[in-house]
């Protein structure tokens, strides 16, 4: 029996979000056909992840970048926050840097495409439960390759300017969500939320919701 129990321990209990159905099925497949693998819950998008995210019940948490309410790494942030012990994988369609620099502050182990994802993502899923990282081929070249020009030009990677609290909100309002809305998504006072609002407009610039969507396109918050 401790044998038993013993293989038992060894299962990591996965967390699986994306919007895209189909592609939470496939994926699901791939990772339930391996016995040290299982899938205990899905998620459809990130706010969805962050309230399925609980310590003790899911071990690694496998998040797509591009979600609706909530992006994959604003959701990684908060599973970082709240439940520190779940490891974190990000999925993308997108073999983009800063995507990939975003996912590490966010504080995922590793960056996952989605397109190789057959390949990739077991070890993936392995390396990040034994705490190291992991990246794809295309990824190391193209990291070292921006490294290498931004220190010929003394430049380095700049932080966004915006907290996280202010990219949520950007996201909702690109997104088409009234005030009212966005403060009961986020759980805050609408006077809040137009604060926020504000200080977005005068930090960036800008003068309205048209001209805040196209930053969260540009920014990655959302998708054109």
């Amino acid at each position: 029996m401790t044998g038993t129990r013993d293989a038992q321990r060894t299962v990591t209990r996965i967390l699986l979000a994306d919007d895209h159905a189909l592609v939470r099925r496939g994926l699901r497949l791939i990772l339930d056909a391996e016995p040290d693998l299982t899938v205990v819950a899905e998620a459809a998008d990130g706010a969805e992840a962050v309230a399925a995210a609980r310590e003790g019940e899911v071990d690694l948490a496998i998040l797509d970048i591009a979600m609706p309410r909530m992006t994959g790494i604003q959701a990684a942030r908060e599973i970082s926050r709240r439940a520190p012990g779940i490891r974190i994988l990000m999925l993308s369609m997108y073999d983009n840097e800063q995507y990939f620099f975003e996912s590490l502050k966010a504080g995922a182990s590793g960056y996952v495409l989605k397109s190789v994802a057959d390949r990739d993502l077991l070890e993936a899923c392995r390396a990040a439960m034994r705490g190291e990282p992991f990246l794809y081929p295309g990824a190391v070249t193209a990291l070292i390759r921006d490294y290498l020009a931004r220190a010929r030009r003394g430049e380095r990677v700049p932080d966004s300017v915006l907290t996280p609290r202010e990219e949520e909100i950007v996201k909702l309002i690109a997104e088409g969500y009234s005030s009212k809305e966005i403060a009961e998504t986020l759980q805050i006072s609408v006077k809040t939320v137009d604060r926020h609002r504000a200080n977005v407009l005068a930090k960036l610039g800008m003068r309205d919701r048209l001209e805040l969507t196209r930053y969260a396109i540009r920014a990655g918050l959302v998708e054109p």
